[in-house]
């Protein structure tokens, strides 16, 4: 009995587990990962691959998979980045546009995003399209459509830069004076963002509905749950996450070209199977996705700061993402 209740103990804590033992080994090459300042770094820049990561979540528990957010955050950072340039810089994208509140290009990042999503609900839920290549389709789209603008005169594909302060202290600013223990922003946006999406999960009937349709879809529509409408609120809301990532993305790093976001879509996907979200649907919880985009900052940053070679931390990443794959089928299997 005490051997089965450790087995369930560590299937159910296993991602917790490798966080720790991953932050542990590091300390171990160098005391100095443990500092305040090294976490903040890390929470500072996961951000918003946390909130990218929680909008896929949403489809992934449906049992589909979102291609487009990768995207979608490049046409978000390239629109609020191109509408919130200093009026002195010598290449801004509308000369003659004057200085806009900085929430109407924040919304408008937004907007665009949910506009996708609601798109890539519409295509899933009334075309039958399978999401997979939906998703594909609209990721090949919004990029053209964002490489367009991009290059638009007097622009030209140059990237976006000046952006204004009030907008950029949105991405890199602090609560207090700037200490090891000063509060980013960004980690306060992405926390309050985090809880939101507990709630929907867990709270609501639209977060009820997403699991029944991940679980069995076929039982959903039996049950009276609209699948194909939920599809579409669900597709949506991912949608505006990824905009908000991408706008908070333009925030933190100053700037934007139409490539940013290449591969975040994999990056997301990668965090939310990791953290324990069902390649099968109908599984996944907040805090596991939150878990996931964390290890895979802690590869990023922590085997940086000890000096190991990017490829081979291509490697390490690769083989966890194999073993959460095959660790989630395997319980799959195991529950049929």
């Amino acid at each position: 009995m005490k051997t089965g209740k450790l087995n369930h103990f560590f299937t159910q804590n296993a991602i917790y587990i490798v966080l720790i033992l991953l932050v542990a080994g590091i300390a171990m090459s160098d005391p100095r990962f443990l500092s305040v300042d090294i976490l903040r770094d890390i929470l500072l820049q996961n951000s918003t691959r946390a909130i990218i990561a929680l909008g896929a979540a949403f489809v992934l528990i449906t049992g589909g998979t979102d291609l487009s957010s990768g995207r979608v955050v490049g046409l978000t950072a390239v629109l609020s980045a191109s509408m919130l340039q200093t009026a002195d810089y010598p290449r801004r994208f509308f000369p003659d546009m004057p200085d806009l509140p900085v929430w109407a290009p924040i919304l408008i990042g937004i907007a665009a995003g949910l506009l996708v999503g609601l798109i890539n609900g519409w295509i899933v839920s009334r075309l039958s399209v399978p999401p997979f290549i939906a998703t594909l389709g609209t990721m090949v789209i919004v990029y053209g459509a964002n490489s367009i603008y991009f290059d638009l005169k007097p622009n030209e594909s140059q990237p976006i830069a000046g952006l204004r302060q009030d907008f950029t202290t949105i991405g890199t600013g602090f609560i207090g004076p700037n200490g090891p223990y000063s509060l980013p922003y960004i980690v306060i946006i992405a926390i309050v963002v985090a809880f939101i999406v507990w709630v929907i999960f867990n709270k609501t009937r639209l977060g009820k509905n997403m699991y029944a349709i991940g679980g069995n879809s076929q039982a959903a529509v039996v049950s009276g749950i609209n699948v194909k409408r939920n599809l579409i609120y669900i597709y949506a809301i991912a949608g505006a996450l990824y905009g908000l990532g991408g706008v908070l993305e333009a925030a933190r790093t100053g700037g934007a070209t139409n490539n940013y976001g290449n591969m975040y879509e994999l990056d997301a996907i990668a965090a939310c199977v990791v953290g324990g979200v069902s390649t099968a649907g109908g599984i996944g919880t907040v805090p596991g996705v939150l878990a996931g985009v964390l290890i895979f900052g802690v590869i990023n940053y922590g085997l940086t700061f000890i000096g190991v070679s990017p490829y081979w931390q291509l490697i390490i990443k690769g083989l966890i993402i194999v073993a959460a794959v095959a660790f989630d089928i395997r319980k799959y299997l195991a529950k049929k």
